[in-house]
């Protein structure tokens, strides 16, 4: 039952209140040239780390242009221009499926009572 309260809490097609909130956030993201892949922190969660590490140079270094300028803008309170922010895909995933293999991974090793493969320590 708990369950089935969640998923439509979250779900946009059955929850209007999930719709509006999705609408909501695409329009904040498309204001900065955002997708929601890029509010994931590496410093944070290792394996976002680790899944950024296996993706191809080309789609990192445009996340890296796409938090730049991000950055710059909301340093200068201002956004995208409408043309740009028209043609921005804020929900368009580049790292979720990388994400969820390398999550499995570290599943699979701690099953089997292998060591993870990184650690965290400090510098």
């Amino acid at each position: 039952m708990a369950s089935a309260l969640a998923n439509w809490i979250v779900d946009p097609k059955r929850n209007p209140l999930a719709k509006i909130h999705m609408k909501t956030l695409a329009n904040r993201l498309s204001n900065f040239g955002l997708r929601y892949d890029d509010l994931h922190d590496p410093m944070y969660d290792l394996d976002v780390k680790e899944a950024l590490n296996r993706l191809p140079k080309e789609v990192v270094d445009a996340r890296h242009q796409r938090l730049k300028r991000a950055m710059d803008l909301s340093m200068k309170h201002d956004y995208l221009p409408e043309d740009l922010k028209a043609r921005q895909t804020p929900f368009r995933t580049y790292l979720q499926e990388m994400l969820a293999h390398v999550k499995r991974e570290s599943a699979e090793r701690e099953a089997l009572g292998a060591l993870p493969l990184y650690q965290r320590t400090l510098p």
